[in-house]
């Protein structure tokens, strides 16, 4: 039993362990020789200090090693299921192994006031001038060599446990293949690390949750995505998938056959960008623009420096004393206080922040959503499971979806539909509320004989806030037709009927490469079968590399295939072959196992030429993951797109087009950009490229349409004299 256990541990851990073991012992002895003129407290001291933290830190790696043990059994019991016993355990392994880094941390500095004591106690020419560690300035042989070592080996430890963290056995001698202990794992994970940041943001109502929740979901989302990497080197080997992908892509597409984007849709949107721009009132945004001040320039937006004024500031619903969020909107927008009309700062899950602005002098009602910045949102971001959209979210395209009947489901982002259902309540209530003569806030505001009487409504957003803002649109429609949408690089939300319905009062705009409108469940399983297949199709790729990624996709998609449909769709789809050798060995990974012993630089992929053949793990798992143009009939997983009209602004030339490994461009700015209409289908898969970051960021966005602008000798202004008086 106890060489099994041995075999599960790190190689080197039992190198670290032994090294602590031979301070343990090597102080000991230095111990007990001492010269009894040395062996004073201030001498031995550090020594015991040492030898102390030393057996601290084995009995705890035991302890570590155990509670790891009964971790890994118990998601091997059940891998599937969510349990109490479960939390507990990994909760008692995590704690434990945070207390062997704080002993890693005393060593550390037990090791620095060693070698501190040890020079005050050295002469400049390196000869002892005084007793050292209990030993006298005149000791020699083994006892000084023993001395030697000893300092040697403390420092090597202090060091070398800085570098190799805190498991101290191997999660694959428990796991192996098993690829649901490893989403299991991974799960349990991300769950108790996104609990444990909500905590320390004040959302202490996360910590301690057993039943399935939201955080649950999002947890086993991520855990899905990462579970392939848990084999072998799986990091590395995907990362030069990626590397590869965005090396051999073919971009930018070309766009001669593609009409212009129509100039007034253009305009209105540059004119709204800013209200999108300006929900993000918290310090996100101002870290971008201003990386050296950015608190300064916080602080200045907040209104913190100015809480006087605030009795001339609106009061919206969660903002704070000073109601700087209020002041941070309107000084970004740069409009005078009475045109803020209603709103909401709020930092819960599947909830929304939001702003109304009144503009008399454009006869507009706009309402700002604010995309993803709060823990919060990025657990609405990760909700992104499709559910079912009701009658009641389709209100606004009765009229303009020829299959809009009772037979046909249609589907949305599961997050973003919650959101916009709660800001529906927010904005315009209860539909039932109508019944007993009251009406809803926009209802109210520019209904008949109102002061906005016939105004225009505009819903602008970026992000999350953009898919927010669509489908809130959409709600709206029916009661507001004189209503249109932007969306500024929006997250798919909605299934293909209702995107194409839509296209009527939505307009989303993607810049460039931006990441978030082709971010899917989909596109990031289609990025990682393209990153095996690029893989794959190079002659100089590492055979056993392609392959060991290929069993780990090709492993995942059966189950998840198996547990979203019947029993016979995942025959079909999955050959038979690999149903029945389910957890094990592929034979062609025996086969390529003596080509990774040969260490010839000439290598050539073997499977360079392969494109028909059904016999290996690669193209079986190309067969088993929907493509981009697989029929989207599928009622257990659609493919989300984005929503109304899509305007691309893509730049002239291809300023940003270098592989990921020379680093990612900053100076390199394009001499201008195009805007097109373009195809949804073309936004169903990532764009690995060094730009699809930036282009998130909103300003870029802004640029960009205004160079468009410029270029097509159309301008925005939404500067009014009526108004900032």
């Amino acid at each position: 039993m106890w060489i099994s256990r041995l075999k599960r541990v790190r190689r080197t851990i039992l190198i670290l362990g032994i090294a602590n073991l031979s301070v343990i012992i090597s102080g000991g002895v230095l111990t007990l020789v001492s010269n009894s003129k040395c062996d004073t407290t201030v001498q031995l001291f550090p020594l015991y200090a040492v030898c102390l933290a030393a057996c601290v830190k084995l009995a705890a790696m035991v302890k570590v090693a155990t509670t790891q043990e009964l971790m890994a059994i118990t998601i091997m019991d059940s891998p599937t299921q969510i349990s109490l016993d479960r939390k507990i355990k990994y909760k008692t392994w995590l704690w434990w192994t945070r207390f062997a880094m704080v002993i890693t941390l005393l060593q550390f500095l037990g090791a620095t006031y060693l070698m501190f004591r040890v020079s005050t106690f050295v002469s400049p020419d390196g000869m002892p001038r005084r007793c050292v560690l209990g030993l006298s300035p005149d000791t020699h042989g083994w006892k000084q060599r023993l001395q030697v070592s000893f300092l040697i080996t403390v420092c090597f430890v202090a060091l070398a446990q800085c570098f190799t963290g805190s498991d101290i056995l191997q999660w694959r001698s428990f796991y192996a293949t098993q690829d649901d202990a490893w989403k299991a794992h991974y799960q349990e994970v991300f769950d108790h690390g996104i609990r444990e940041v909500l905590c320390c943001l004040g959302r202490s109502e996360y910590m301690g949750v057993i039943e399935e929740d939201e955080v649950c979901s999002v947890a086993r989302l991520l855990g899905d995505l990462v579970s392939y990497r848990a084999s072998g080197t799986g990091h590395l080997e995907f990362l030069a998938g990626l590397a590869l992908l965005q090396n051999n892509s073919q971009f930018p597409e070309s766009y001669e056959n593609c009409m212009e984007a129509p100039a007034f849709h253009l305009q209105e949107a540059a004119t709204f960008h800013k209200f999108a721009e300006a929900a993000y009132t918290g310090p996100l945004l101002d870290v971008g623009r201003n990386p050296a001040l950015f608190l300064c320039t916080w602080i200045c937006r907040q209104g913190i420096l100015t809480p006087w004024s605030r009795k001339w500031r609106p009061k919206l619903d969660g903002d704070n004393w000073w109601r700087g969020h209020a002041s941070a909107f309107l000084k970004f927008i740069d409009f005078p206080a009475h045109v803020l009309r209603r709103g909401r700062i709020c930092s819960e899950k599947c909830k929304a922040t939001y702003f109304v602005v009144v503009l008399h002098y454009l006869r507009c009602v706009v309402i700002a959503v604010r995309g993803t910045e709060t823990a919060e949102d990025l657990i609405t971001d990760g909700l992104g499971r499709a559910c079912s959209l009701t009658p009641e979210d389709l209100n606004g395209l009765t009229n303009h979806i020829h299959v809009m009947d009772s037979s046909r489901k249609h589907y949305g982002h599961s997050g973003i539909v919650e959101a916009t259902r709660d800001l529906f309540m927010q904005i315009e209530g209860d539909p039932g509320g109508k019944k007993s003569g009251s009406s809803g806030f926009m209802s109210s505001l520019i209904g008949d004989g109102s002061e906005c009487a016939g105004y225009s409504i505009r819903i602008v957003g970026h992000s999350l806030g953009g898919a927010i803002a669509s489908l809130l649109g959409i709600r709206l429609r029916c009661r507001f037709p004189n209503l249109y949408v932007y969306a500024y690089g929006p997250l798919p939300c909605v299934d293909q009927d209702v995107a194409v319905a839509c296209s009527e009062f939505v307009t989303s705009i993607v810049l460039d490469n931006e990441f978030s409108s082709r971010l899917s469940y989909g596109s990031i399983r289609r990025l990682q079968v393209a990153a095996i297949k690029v893989l794959s199709q190079d002659p100089k790729a590492d055979t056993a590399l392609i392959f060991r990624l290929a069993r780990r996709f090709l492993s995942a998609s059966r189950r998840h295939r198996h547990n979203d449909v019947e029993e016979q769709t995942t025959r079909e789809a999955t050959p038979s072959s690999i149903i029945e050798e389910e957890d094990q060995t592929y034979p062609i990974w025996k086969e390529v196992e003596p080509e990774m012993r040969q260490h010839d630089e000439e290598f050539i992929n073997p499977f360079h030429e392969m494109e028909a053949s059904t016999d290996n793990p690669v193209t079986q798992f190309m067969e088993t993951v929907p493509t981009s143009v697989d029929d989207d009939d599928d009622d257990e997983a659609p493919e989300m797109f984005l929503p109304g009209v899509v305007i691309h602004i893509v730049h002239e030339g291809n300023n940003m087009s270098v592989p990921i490994w020379r680093g990612w461009p900053i100076c390199d700015v394009p001499d201008g950009y195009k805007a097109y209409v373009a195809n949804r289908e073309s936004f169903k898969e990532i764009m690995v490229s060094p730009s699809m970051f930036l282009d998130h960021l909103p300003w870029r966005c802004r640029h960009a349409m205004q160079k468009v602008l410029e270029s097509r000798s159309l301008y925005c202004d939404m500067t009014s004299e009526s108004d900032i008086v």
